[in-house]
């Protein structure tokens, strides 16, 4: 059972700075997220992570940069269908790179109440910019649930608290026991089926550029079918 936690920068992230690695055989941290826990040993970040705030890889890390996760997100259909988060995209990675059995996002939760957003303060919440790959955030975690299934790998939630998530939670001490949930097949074969037929996926990575060829509505769509493929089998 290969487990990578895939650390965020949510409030609640630091409550992960003194958990046993036991049960974890990757840590995947995002943007910030390295400053949590230093024995991290994947950082992923985009092209425009400010460099004063990229860590020196020490022994057994490394990071993981535009180079190595577009072509992975473009092999899951491109940044217009999975999503347009360094969240989802580390997943995506993930799942390509890795090829866990369990992925457990923790700092993830993409919820932002007033008032400290980030564990190290007021930050840019990545996901309410306008973005037409963000009509809803729960429908990208389903299709990203969904993939990872497909896989063999389950996709879980180890925070407790307010989610934008579809992912099952999970305590620390049960996530080798974590295993995919069951979706509707047909559902989710048929939301694949419509993303090729429109045809939105963007090589370079850079879909904003592109934008304007994009119809919201069309993108609602499929965003329902992954939704359903989900709700069907609660």
């Amino acid at each position: 059972m290969t487990v990578v936690l895939m650390l965020g920068s949510g409030p609640t992230a630091p409550e992960a700075r003194d958990w046993d690695r036991g049960a974890i055989d990757t840590i995947l941290a995002i943007n910030n997220a390295h400053l949590v826990r230093p024995d991290w040993d994947l950082h992923i970040y985009p092209w425009d992570f400010p460099e004063d705030r990229r860590p020196v890889p020490g022994p057994g890390q490394r990071a993981v940069t535009q180079e190595d996760f577009v072509p992975a997100q473009n092999a899951f259909g491109g940044f217009v269908y999975a999503g347009g988060t360094m969240a989802f995209t580390a997943a995506y990675w993930a799942l390509a790179a890795l090829k866990p059995q369990v992925l457990a996002a923790f700092g993830c939760d993409m919820h932002y109440p007033p008032g400290q957003t980030h564990f190290y303060g007021a930050g840019t919440a990545d996901p309410l910019r306008p973005d037409i790959t963000l009509q809803s955030l729960e429908a990208k975690s389903a299709r990203l649930m969904i993939l990872a299934a497909m896989q063999g790998c389950a996709m879980v939630n180890l925070s407790f608290g307010p989610s934008r998530l579809v992912f099952p939670r999970v305590a620390l001490d049960g996530v080798k026991d974590a295993r995919p949930l069951p979706f509707d097949a047909d559902l989710a074969a048929t939301a694949l089926r419509r993303e090729a037929e429109l045809g939105y996926l963007v090589p370079s990575g850079r879909y904003w550029e592109e934008a304007e060829r994009f119809d919201p509505a069309a993108l609602r769509d499929v965003d329902a079918l992954w939704l359903a493929a989900v709700a069907t089998t609660a």
